[in-house]
């Protein structure tokens, strides 16, 4: 299946290759990155910048196929590409929760970047703490420690 989708920036970030990334922001702590929307979308970014962090949804540009299992970075086992955040889903779509340093003009300028420079933004939604904190909320199948997470890197059996 084919789904069109707009994007209404870029994001850069220092990781240039697929291989060897951070596979979830936690693990990209201390990378620092800009968001360029296309001037258009500026007067979008009204009242922004009074959040802590962001949701930035993009498109996953170099995953090539679409798997229904997948053998997700912290496991060993085939598991359904639904309950994994593997880029090999349907429509390509990518998301992570940053930090939001700076808005100025039609940049973000944002830490904790765990994305492909170049990628293709798709929209940004303000993290709000009061919306999506889940108390007692659980991790399904995942169960390695946040030291595993951390570390982890990006191999190539996404690409």
């Amino acid at each position: 299946m084919n789904i069109e989708i707009s994007k209404i920036g870029i994001i850069h970030s220092p990781f240039k290759e697929l291989e060897n990334m951070p596979i979830q922001p936690v693990g990209a702590q201390d990378a620092e990155g800009e968001v360029v929307l296309e001037k258009g979308f500026t007067a979008g970014l009204k009242d922004l910048d009074g959040f802590s962090h962001i949701y930035l949804i993009y498109h996953f540009h170099k995953a090539t196929r679409m798997e229904l299992e997948v053998v997700p970075y912290m496991d060993s086992e085939k598991r359904g590409v639904f309950a994994t955040r593997s880029p090999l889903r349907s429509a390509h779509i990518g998301l992570s929760i940053v930090e939001l340093l700076a808005v100025e003009g039609n940049r973000l300028k944002v830490r904790g970047v765990d994305v492909l420079n170049g990628t293709p933004l798709l929209d940004v939604k303000p993290y709000i703490l009061q919306f999506d904190y889940r108390e007692g909320a659980t991790s399904g199948w995942m169960n390695s420690s946040q030291e595993e997470v951390n570390r982890k890197r990006s191999d190539n059996r996404f690409v």
